[in-house]
């Protein structure tokens, strides 16, 4: 049996900027081991998926990671 629900594990409340932490955030995106590769990866799998149960799962992964 497989169950799946969608929901963020804490929740996101920003109260200041802080352009220092978002250069450092940023930076682990590029590359081919960063968070936006991985992503891309797991969207492109998400089309590939002979399962319907689990393009679900695969794009939630895929597009909650970029963010």
């Amino acid at each position: 049996m497989f169950s799946y629900t969608k929901s963020l594990q804490y929740p996101v409340k920003i109260r200041n900027t802080n352009p220092a932490l978002a250069k450092f955030i940023i930076s682990q995106y590029g590359g081919p081991d960063g968070e936006l590769g991985a992503s891309l990866r797991y969207l492109s799998q998400r089309f590939s998926m002979p399962y319907p149960e689990l393009r679900g799962l695969l794009t939630d992964i895929g597009t909650e990671g970029s963010k």
